[in-house]
This record gives C-alpha cells, structure tokens and sequence, in this order.
C-alpha cells in the first residue's frame, strides 16, 4: 500500500468551467471493460479551474444491468488508475449506472511521469531511517526524486483532490444527473468526503470506506500510522503463534524473532543485502487474511534463517519485492510521480529536513520500529511547486455512511472517526478487531456488506453506529 491551513470557504460554482464539454465515447481499449459491457471516453476539463488550459480525463460507465435507480461513482483508492472500478458486480451493478474516471495524472488522464524508477522511489518510500546515516540518504533520495519533477512544475499545483474532485462533478454534469451517489475505498473514502464538502447538493447516497483522517491527507500521510501498523503486527504475531509455531509459541515470542531480525542487520539473504533501514517495510501489513499472513510467517522464516547466517532462498513474492528495490525500470503504470504530486498539492509540506528528523527523535521510543518510516521525509519537502490553494476543511451536513476497520493499519481508526465526526448526519459502520485497510467486499464482511448495499441501494442508514464482528 499505504504521510494546517484551513481552507477559505469558496463557492463551488465559482470555480466551475463556464461550459461543460461532452464526453466523447468509445470501445473500451481493455478487454474486460469491453466484455462488462462499459463504453469509455474522454473529457476535456480545466487544468486551473480558474484558467483557460484544458486536459484530458479518462472516463469509463457502465450501464446498470436491471432497473436503474441512479448514477454511482466509484472509486478504487490509490490514488491510481480507476476505470476498473465499474467491474464491480452484484445488487449495485444492477440497479446503478456505475462511472468511474482515471484521475488526472493518472492512467489515461493526462499521465504525469516524472521518469522516477521503481527502485529509487521505492528507497525513499518504503526505507526507514534507524540512524543519521540513513536519514540523510532518504534526505537526498527525496531532493533528487522531486528535482526530476521540475520540468512539469506548472502542471504540479493542479494535481489536488479538490481539482479532482471537480472533475468529478464535470463528468456528472455531463452525465446529465443533477446527483450522484459515491463508492470510493481507501484514497476514494477521502475523496468522497472532499467531493461532499464541495458539492454537497449534487451529491445522493455516500460510502466512505476505510478513510483517512479529515486533515491527514497530504505530504505527512503517513505520520501517525506508527502505532496501528505495530498493532497490525502484533495481530500477524498472534495468528503466527497458533497457525504455525515456527516463529514462536507465542506472540511475544513471534515479536522477539522480530527483534532479531533487526539486531542482526545488515545480512545477506542471497543476492540481496537486507539492513535496518528496509526492515519495516518489509514487514508491513495490509490485510489480516490466513492468506496474507501465512506468506508473511514464510517470508520471517526465511529473514530469520538468512539473519543467522543461513543459507536460504527467498519466497517468490519476497523475491519479487527485493527485485523492485534494486529496479531501474521507469513504469508508468504504477503512477508514482503522480501519486507524489497529489498529496504535495494536497497541503504544503514542511521544507527544513531537521523537522523530520526533530520528530523521529522525538518518538523513537514509543515508536521503536515504524516510526522512521512513518515519519519519513518525503519529496513534498523539495517539491518545485507549491499547493495552489489551502486544503479542504471537511464540516458538512450531509447522510453519508462511513466503513472501517479498528485495527487498519493505513487509515488508523481515529482518522476514521474523525470523519464520521465532520460529516454530520453520517452513520460509521465498524469491523471490530480487523487489521486492514478497505472493509466493504473483503472477505466474510457480509455484516458490512448488508448495511452498505441496504444503504446504496434502498436509502436507509443504520439507526446509530454499528459494530460487526471480525470473521472468525
């Protein structure tokens, strides 16, 4: 996966084009959006919507299956590429005409690339900084990633989710739906709630799965994630100890092998040099599945062996993983410099390195392991643009239903809550005891997927918050 100005209230029409341009429609290029029956096309929108250059956003829709009751936007997260997301299936895809868009920068919709390879984004990314050494490595991985984007700096202010969020309301204009309803998951969930503040009078029926906090979107996304993604390994710990025993009988145990692991750093796990520094990201989690976590218990196994001087072979999917730090590949698919440059335009970032490293000192102790990566400096803090205007301040009065999981390890569970709390006449449904990031359609969350679908699809939010309990 998956770190205060308040904003000045302006008024959405304001900033809306004089003229809403057509979508132009077609065959969809990829095949399984062609075979689901969804038509793409393409709409010309400001690039300042208060200027008069114009790009290009990719739009795909696919038409609901039985009787239509609305439109539904959706979207997958990311940020990142988003036609996808009209394949989704079931009661929604039947009584919903379901649009989805690539966000700008993104995909088919004006992509920025900023010629950042995999592995060099992926050093400053996912590397922490344990000590001074490390912390001015990532100082420096990040001014070179953010230089190679200053070629496009007059593109850069423009990549905000408010902008995004105004195309969205120039495709549901175009649509010719005086309201939209919204799906989004993730990035999406934020997404919603911007696109809710700006347009609350456009907007019908809202889910908000597994959101970031209200003023956490941004260049330090990440910096409370610390605490929730130890929490989410300790869960790991748990199923460890009881599904496979060869890390430890117990979580404690599990966690001392952990531990280590990180006292015996550097070693070399066959081609690949495995330090401190790569340590935490290496072992982050994303989702409590039997699945995922049985790869991660192979993958400690394998780091374990390899830490007392064992001669081991790494896991395909860890091998894969090590292979894309050393990458020199530029993929644009992965829409890292994108990705980048949305948050960077989000909210300004912070521009003296030592406040980074101020604040990793400063936790070091209650976040022992994650906190550096966490708390990492980014490239927003060398970026060559600034925000264009202050973020969205999210205060609304809208029904809305908001999804998440008390243990997500990417959104932490207070961010959550706090927009619950914002959007005023919202309900929050919560997976109790669950450790990952996007709830709705995850497996065994038919508790959630009854209150979401119930939602969507007959209008009637739940009379108070509700818990539904972690599959067992």
């Amino acid at each position: 996966m998956i770190k205060h100005l308040l904003a000045i209230p302006i008024l959405a029409a304001a900033l809306c084009p004089p003229v809403r341009p057509a979508i132009a429609w077609h065959s969809c290029e990829d095949t399984r959006l062609a075979a689901a029956g969804a038509r793409c096309g393409e709409i010309r929108v400001p690039l300042d919507y208060q200027g008069d250059r114009t790009i290009s956003v990719a739009v795909a829709r696919r038409p609901a299956t039985g009787h239509k009751r609305g439109a539904l936007m959706v979207n997958n997260g990311g940020p990142g590429p988003s036609l996808d997301a009209v394949l989704l299936d079931g009661p929604l895809a039947a009584q919903y005409d379901l649009i989805a868009i690539d966000p700008r920068f993104f995909g088919r919709s004006t992509p920025l690339e900023c010629g950042w390879t995999t592995g060099d984004y992926l050093r400053s990314a996912q590397f922490a900084s344990p000590d001074r050494p490390a912390f001015e490595q990532s100082v420096a991985a990040a001014k070179s990633l953010a230089a190679r984007c200053a070629p496009d700096r007059e593109l850069l202010p423009h990549g905000s989710t408010r902008n995004i969020a105004r195309d969205l309301d120039a495709v549901r204009a175009a649509l010719g739906e005086p309201r939209i309803s919204y799906l989004g998951w993730s990035y999406g969930g934020y997404l919603g709630a911007v696109y809710l503040q700006m347009f609350p009078g456009r907007a019908d029926r809202v889910v908000l799965d597994s959101p970031v906090g209200p003023d956490a979107y941004g260049p330090a996304l990440t910096r409370e994630t610390g605490p929730a993604d130890a929490a989410a390994l300790a869960d790991w710990a748990t199923w460890a100890a009881v599904h496979n025993g060869q890390l430890g009988a117990t979580a404690a145990d599990v966690l001392s092998t952990v531990d280590e692991i990180a006292a015996r750093t550097p070693f070399r796990l066959g081609e690949y040099r495995i330090d401190a520094a790569m340590l935490p990201g290496l072992l982050l989690t994303a989702v409590d599945s039997d699945a995922f976590y049985a790869e991660l218990t192979a993958q400690v196994r394998v780091l374990r062996d390899a830490a007392r001087g064992l001669a081991v072979t790494p896991t395909p999917d860890q091998a894969e993983r090590l292979a894309l730090y050393r990458s020199q590949d530029v993929v644009a698919e992965f829409g890292f410099s994108a990705g980048v440059a949305n948050r960077c335009a989000d909210r300004a970032a912070a521009r003296d390195p030592e406040t980074y490293w101020r604040d990793m000192e400063a936790h070091r102790a209650a976040e022992p392991f994650f906190g550096s990566l966490a708390r990492q400096i980014t490239p927003c803090a060398f970026w060559p643009a600034q925000p264009a205007e202050p973020p969205t301040r999210v205060d609304v009065t809208h029904s809305a239903l908001v999804v998440g999981a008390t243990g997500d390890p990417a959104a932490p569970y207070p961010g959550q809550q706090a927009m619950h709390g914002v959007i005023h006449g919202s309900r929050m449904v919560t997976l109790g005891g669950a450790f990952r990031h996007g709830v709705y359609r995850s497996e065994g969350t038919q508790c959630v997927g009854d209150l979401v679908e119930r939602y969507l699809l007959d209008g009637m939010l739940p009379g108070g918050d509700v818990t539904c309990a972690r599959p067992a």
